[in-house]
């Protein structure tokens, strides 16, 4: 047996790895590890674990805090014997639940074709992200992509399910039926199993919906009540991003992945502030070797209390916090490096889809929605 590390990024170092406690923002780190089979963690700004919460899911893809202090959780079903498409992919999702501080699962949904997200509205609903198998007439449209790479000949694409907390559908929304196959293109180096792979979806101050769809390059804003597309973001100012989050400002937040740019020969990553009303980038963070911070896939941001920036590297599990003018004042490597549940021959990695910080008073109202 070597004696030395083999998986780099554990022998780079793990947990803490920087702390600057003037200029970090206070509070606690929340994340999901990609790999864990049941475990949520919350860590203070020195990497110690001041909470976990247990559930019956592996994350698929992770979980949340919302406003009333309990966990919004979005989880995967594993025993799933089909051969769906959905079903051999990592990112599967198939249950959402909500549960106090305890761990006691307040409630919770499934739904077949539920991935990456799902979010709790204002009205007390949930909306998922979810997919189906498009039109054949359709997908043959569809422009873009490595021929021939359709999953068992079908294509699939992104719609939305707003549910009850008992299950009921109220209300759906299909991609397939507002975008362009001819304009809205998979980037060419995707395979043409799916049109969109949607990855986030938020719901703005006026009740609209912002949907990203990675393998367009493409972030959306859909309006609630008519179901049209009001406002667009693509190539070349985004290339594979996720969490488009919105700010109190009105702005969008979003991690731009890099990983297909159509307007530069190197990947790269990078997080940016976009002015909806402009399109124009008001705020990034990037590395001065640009490639020195890149992740292909997942990933997000989170804009903080003090203006500093938390920003998820989630491939290789690196949270950091950095500041308005870029210089990093905290860093956390995510230490729990596993195989994802039922993924028995992937490599072992320690990736988080998304991370949050919360203040002491978060927690508090957290600690305090034990029902």
């Amino acid at each position: 047996m070597s004696r030395v590390e083999q998986i780099k990024l554990r022998r780079a170092g793990v947990g803490v790895r920087a702390c600057d406690h003037e200029r970090a923002c206070p509070g606690f780190t929340l994340f999901a590890p990609l790999t864990s089979e049941t475990t949520v963690y919350l860590v203070d700004l020195d990497g110690s674990v001041v909470h976990i919460w247990e559930l019956p899911y592996p994350p698929g893809l992770y979980g949340y805090l919302t406003d009333t202090g309990t966990l919004l959780y979005n989880g995967k079903v594993v025993e799933d014997p089909s051969q769906r498409f959905i079903s051999t992919q990592p990112w599967k999702g198939g249950v959402v639940l909500e549960a106090d501080w305890s761990g006691r699962i307040l409630w919770e949904v499934r739904h077949p074709d539920h991935h990456h997200d799902a979010v709790r509205l204002r009205n007390g609903n949930i909306l998922l992200l979810c997919m189906a198998a498009i039109r054949p007439d359709l997908a043959a449209r569809v422009q873009g992509g490595i021929p021939g790479t359709e999953h068992n000949g079908e294509m699939y694409g992104d719609y939305l399910v707003e549910m009850t907390t008992g299950g009921r559908v109220v209300w759906e929304w299909r991609s397939w039926e507002h975008l362009d196959p001819e304009t809205d293109r998979i980037t060419l180096q995707d395979r043409r199993h799916e049109w969109t792979h949607g990855n986030t979806v938020a719901e703005l101050p006026d009740g609209n919906l912002v949907v990203s769809f990675r393998d367009i390059s493409t972030v959306v804003i859909v309006d609630r009540g008519s179901g049209e597309i009001i406002w667009k973001l693509g190539p070349p100012t985004l290339a594979q991003q996720h969490a488009p989050t919105p700010l109190p400002n009105g702005n969008l937040l979003i991690f731009d992945n890099g990983t297909h740019r159509i307007n530069h020969p190197v990947p790269y990553s990078r997080v940016i502030e976009v002015d909806r009303a402009t399109k124009q980038i008001v705020w990034s963070y990037q590395e001065r070797r640009l490639f020195d911070f890149f992740s292909p896939y997942i990933s997000n941001a989170q804009r903080l209390p003090n203006g500093n920036s938390l920003i998820c590297e989630g491939n290789f599990g690196r949270l950091f916090e950095v500041t308005g003018d870029g210089l990093v004042v905290w860093e956390y490597v995510n230490p729990y490096f596993a195989r994802p549940a039922g993924q028995p021959d992937a490599p072992v990695h320690n990736s988080v889809f998304r991370a949050y910080r919360y203040s002491p008073e978060e927690i508090a109202r957290a600690r305090a929605s034990i029902r």
